[in-house]
């Protein structure tokens, strides 16, 4: 018998009983809609998470000044100031490693227009500083180095500073707002950027030069100490931790710190925290899909165990097809067969589904959908291997009924 002439007893036994083979179907699908839709909103959510990372800056560290630390009270990290302005010379130019650093000096400022006011967060900074954050404009330019050098009155704001101030999609370069009652002319506007992990709004900010906040904006001078931390950019993304070595070493010979003494400042690197995250969603993914491989299984003992009543109401039918000629390999072959195409239609039904959901689910949480070819591909091919390895069961048990038995079976 050939093998259209086997697929054409297949398909007609399964029509047979529709509702059972939809129901017997219904295990591989929930189990391929499912590993489909877990693997894509799993790598959704990796993307999303390293958006937020990508969002911070590349390759980015941030080295904070030391802890203070009066009548046994200890300020933690930033609380003391002990990185001078000569410090981040020192890592911008010395340090192969380091492509670019910048302070961040920061404070919480009434910014107003001809006829708005916003409370923002005022940011302190150089030029380099939006190299290192990664932040392009959407409108006009960033303030230049000669700008910082000759404490221009000239601010770049963020895009929630121009929505609250002059409406959204309004154009400010060139007007003028007043930050501290002083007059800064807006030059640039930054490109949307979003929320940090923690749910700050990047783009409620306001950029000026350093030397300009240092005059305007801050209540007293630190002389040479930066009131502030210091985002430092690596050379490419594997160096980062080559170049956290470095600034530490730089900083630790240039305050002068022995061997064995603790650090007056602290250098963290995003890079950490962002493969964290990663790799916490992507245990979570291993897991989900760990769970639809177990209902991908339970499909196939479903399979199984309908194909078994299968064989049993159909043990005459086999005995007059085995008197009139048929090979126990043809009735192997007819029940395998009816077995992968339940398995197989269960998969394709199962990838619509999983599609679908992923595509809700996205929709739902915000994250990009995922859906990757190499996976629907495996979820399907595991299917068909459901479908065989527990179809082969009650197919061999079939082709082996003595015939005269089967004859006589009521």
């Amino acid at each position: 018998m050939n093998l259209l002439e086997t697929l054409r007893l297949a398909a007609r036994a399964l029509l047979r009983s529709k509702t059972r083979s939809v129901l017997t179907a219904l295990g591989i699908i929930i189990g391929v809609g499912a590993v489909i839709a877990m693997v894509a909103i799993g790598d959704g959510a990796r993307a999303s998470v390293q958006k937020v990372f990508d969002s911070m800056g590349t390759n980015l560290l941030i080295v904070l000044p030391g802890s203070s630390n009066s009548g046994g009270a200890r300020g933690g990290f930033g609380s003391q100031p002990t990185l001078t302005w000569d410090d981040l010379e020192a890592i911008r130019t010395e340090l192969r490693s380091v492509r670019a650093a910048a302070p961040e000096l920061r404070s919480n400022t009434q910014v107003f227009s001809e006829d708005q006011n916003w409370t923002t967060t005022v940011v302190g900074t150089t030029p380099d500083f939006f190299e290192v954050r990664n932040w392009t404009m959407a409108k006009g330019a960033a303030f230049t180095e000669a700008d910082k050098e000759a404490g221009s009155k000239v601010v770049v704001l963020g895009q929630t500073v121009v929505d609250n101030l002059y409406g959204a999609g309004a154009n400010p370069v060139g007007q003028v707002v007043r930050i501290n009652k002083t007059p800064f002319t807006v030059v640039g506007v930054t490109a949307r950027k979003g929320q940090s992990p923690m749910g700050q709004d990047y783009d409620n900010t306001a950029f000026i030069p350093s030397t300009s906040f240092q005059r305007s904006v801050q209540a007293q001078s630190l002389g040479a100490f930066i009131p502030g931390a210091v985002f430092v950019q690596a050379a490419s993304s594997s160096q980062t931790q080559q170049a956290l070595q470095d600034v530490t070493q730089l900083l630790r010979e240039r305050h002068r710190l022995a061997e064995g003494e603790a650090d007056d400042f602290d250098v963290r690197s995003l890079a950490e925290l962002a493969s964290g995250q990663q790799q916490s969603t992507q245990t979570l993914s291993l897991l989900l899909a760990s769970i639809a491989a177990v209902s991908l299984v339970v499909g196939g003992i479903g399979i199984m165990n309908i194909m078994l009543v299968s064989v049993t109401e159909r043990t005459r039918e086999i005995g007059v097809r085995v008197a009139l000629g048929a090979r126990p390999r043809d009735i192997l072959a007819q029940f395998l067969v009816e077995a992968l195409t339940l398995s197989m239609l269960g998969g394709l039904l199962g990838a619509a589904v999983g599609v679908g959901v992923a595509q809700v689910l996205a929709a739902q949480f915000q994250w990009p959908m995922l859906v990757r070819p190499d996976v629907v591909f495996l979820a399907l091919g595991f299917s068909a291997l459901v479908g065989v390895g527990f179809g082969l069961y009650p197919a061999r048990k079939a082709s082996l009924l003595d015939p005269i038995d089967a004859l006589r079976y009521e």
